[in-house]
């Protein structure tokens, strides 16, 4: 078994590093600072849990702390790839399932790769152990049991992931579990803010329920050994094995293809939406035209774009609705003065992956129509731009509606300032966007709903990238706190959005350059498969 699994990670290697010799040396070096800096922050925290956990002192603290902090460690693990729809590493079995590999091997590998999803609660668990062992009054098999956690972590993942991959194939029902998981997410601050002070205080005052994983996880690890925490941990962990198996053996007999055609007419019929995709020519003329139209109809139908947009007005109202208009709802506070601008903001973010920083990663290897053609590429740049801009605005739009269905205060000001403020943010990711998607570009499948982990160079862009896009708005809001006048506000903005267009233009000049040096390496990278193992 441990040979063919040799087999394919040699095989992912080769892929990734028939990849490496064309990356830019600068750009692997940006990348290389960024995502040190991103898990050197969590490394910190790693060396922090060690330190106080070393401290035979600190322990009887440790005993009302750790549970909680084991159920977050969960959490992160289990709740955060499915929210940012990122699942991280995964097999592609279309290729492997040619091979007489068994199935143990494959669920093997699967089982390591979602790792990939919880990297930083494994170090802060590896420093929290690290500590464990060097406190004489813990016993040295005791941080053992966190190992045990991370295998039941790592089996949850692995059937969450493969349901989710299942559920999402369906049409009819991938907006229904994306609105569940949203619900699902939202609950506990709901519960949180809207409950009183005293049942609150009775529930996290009172002792923690032994029935849970990450409650028997923590008395293990301080070394309060009693055989119920451990077959509690045990139990846990065969359930998720139990799972995660059952979960990915169903996947081994699941065909994404037959799922997403079920139930399709093979009838051509005009679409319901017509009247939405003719609308830029009522303004612009071919080929300008007709490229925003080409890229209306191919957003609106890619499950990945669809699951981002709605999650936009979906999630971001819920996530934050309980902050801004909860417990304290009768005191004004930033966030619920500024609630529409703060989630509209939200939805830029999730949609940036998709319309901004790769805006060329659904066409693929079809993006090399755009180098035949007789069409300037400055007018395709400008199609994908103004589409992305529109698809924002209606975006902006839903959440306002919803705003005012849900009842919640909101005025002609708040309208203004959230529109105003999401063009000028529009207009920076859009100069940072068209460079990266011509000196960054990567083949992406609409189909796939659940992206797989993304790119290290794209991560250090939401990093870096979207803060720096901020930073005109976060002047106005400061210009505005200073002078205590909305005259400030939307007069600093005018002239962040003055500096923007002339970002943009400057940057376009640079992308267009790119474009025409770079013809082969962009058609390259976006006709480029994939490995054995997604990433």
């Amino acid at each position: 078994m441990w040979n063919q699994v040799g087999a394919i990670v040699w095989a992912q290697w080769r892929s990734t590093r028939n990849h490496l010799p064309r990356a830019n040396l600068g750009g692997l070096l940006f990348t290389s600072v960024l995502t040190a800096v991103w898990y050197g922050a969590f490394a910190y925290l790693a060396v922090l849990a060690a330190v106080l956990l070393s401290q035979p002192g600190e322990l009887e603290a440790f005993h009302k702390i750790l549970p909680g902090a084991m159920l977050l460690c969960f959490l992160y693990w289990q709740v955060i790839p499915v929210l940012l729809t990122s699942m991280g590493s995964s097999l592609d079995l279309r290729k492997l399932l040619v091979y007489p590999i068994p199935k143990r091997a494959l669920f093997a590998i699967e089982v390591i790769l979602r790792i990939s999803t919880g990297g930083e609660m494994l170090l802060i668990l590896i420093g929290a152990a690290t500590g464990l062992f060097l406190n004489p009054n813990v016993p040295h098999g005791a941080p053992f049991s966190l190992a045990l956690f991370v295998v039941f972590n790592l089996f949850c993942s692995t059937g969450i992931r493969d349901l989710l991959v299942r559920l999402m194939a369906h049409k009819r029902s991938r907006e229904i579990v994306v609105f569940l998981f949203v619900l699902a997410a939202a609950l506990p601050q709901l519960i949180f803010f809207r409950a009183s002070e005293t049942r609150m205080r009775q529930f996290f005052g009172g002792e923690p329920s032994a029935i849970f994983p990450w409650t028997a996880t923590a008395r293990l690890a301080l070394g309060e050994f009693s055989w119920m925490s451990l077959g509690v941990l045990l139990a846990w962990t065969l359930a998720a094995y139990v799972f995660g198996r059952t979960q990915f053996e169903r996947g081994l007999r699941f065909d994404a293809a037959e799922a997403s055609a079920r139930g399709s007419s093979t009838r051509r019929r005009v679409s319901r939406l017509e009247w939405w995709y003719q609308l830029p020519n009522a303004v612009f003329r071919d080929p300008l035209a007709a490229l925003i139209e080409k890229e209306l109809r191919f957003l609106s139908r890619a499950p990945r774009f669809r699951l981002v947009f709605l999650m936009g007005f979906s999630f971001g109202l819920l996530i934050w609705a309980p902050i801004a208009f909860g417990r304290l709802s009768t005191e004004r506070s930033f966030l619920s003065d500024n609630y529409l601008t703060m989630v509209s903001i939200y939805a830029i973010l999730l949609l940036s992956d998709a319309l901004f920083w790769n805006c060329f990663g659904f066409d693929r290897s079809a993006a090399q129509v755009y180098f035949l053609v007789p069409v300037k590429m400055s007018t395709v740049l400008a199609g994908k731009n103004l589409a992305a801009a529109f698809l924002v605005l209606i975006e902006i739009i839903a959440i306002a509606l919803v705003c005012a269905l849900l009842r919640l205060p909101l005025s002609g000001r708040q309208i203004l300032e959230a529109v105003a403020v999401t063009c000028v943010i529009t207009l920076f990711i859009l100069a940072v966007g068209n460079v990266s998607s011509l000196y960054n570009p990567r083949a992406v499948n609409p189909v796939k709903t659940m992206k797989t982990a993304a790119q290290s160079r794209t991560q250090a862009l939401l990093m870096l990238g979207f803060p720096i896009t901020l930073a005109p708005v976060a002047l106005a809001y400061l210009a505005r706190y200073a002078f205590d006048t909305e005259w400030a506000f939307f007069g600093t903005l005018f002239v962040g959005g003055v500096i923007g267009v002339l970002v943009y233009f400057y940057s376009l000049q640079s992308a267009l350059k790119a474009a025409s040096e770079r013809r082969e390496q962009i058609i390259t990278a976006l006709s480029r498969g994939e490995g054995p193992i997604e990433n």
